[in-house]
């Protein structure tokens, strides 16, 4: 399942040097890591609402939105998705509770 997000990443990747007047994507970084944050945002507020109203199928959609704007986002702060799965990775059989209370405050 994660080999269509690796090559969502990898796409979203190689648009950062597209001709935005061709690229969603390559428009959408151009206007930089505050916008693609907030797309994100927006997104995520989209499928909370799809949630709580319990539309599965458009918090599906949204869902999807939701995954491609956070790689947008990594790809506009040079976050590479495998060191995000490698963090996933880490932490996997691990109560989050434990894990949470292993973090330090910055």
């Amino acid at each position: 399942m994660s080999d269509i997000l690796s090559d969502l990443a990898a796409t979203i990747k190689a648009r950062k040097s597209a001709d935005p007047a061709s690229s969603w994507t390559a428009k959408l970084l151009q206007k930089g890591p505050e916008k693609a944050a907030e797309k994100f945002g927006e997104e995520a507020v989209e499928a909370i609402i799809a949630a709580v109203k319990n539309d599965r199928e458009n918090l599906t959609c949204e869902a999807a939105d939701v995954l491609y704007h956070l790689l947008v986002m990594l790809t506009s702060r040079d976050v590479e998705l495998s060191d995000v799965l490698k963090e996933l990775e880490r932490r996997q059989g691990q109560s989050g509770i434990a894990e949470k209370a292993s973090r330090t405050e910055n």
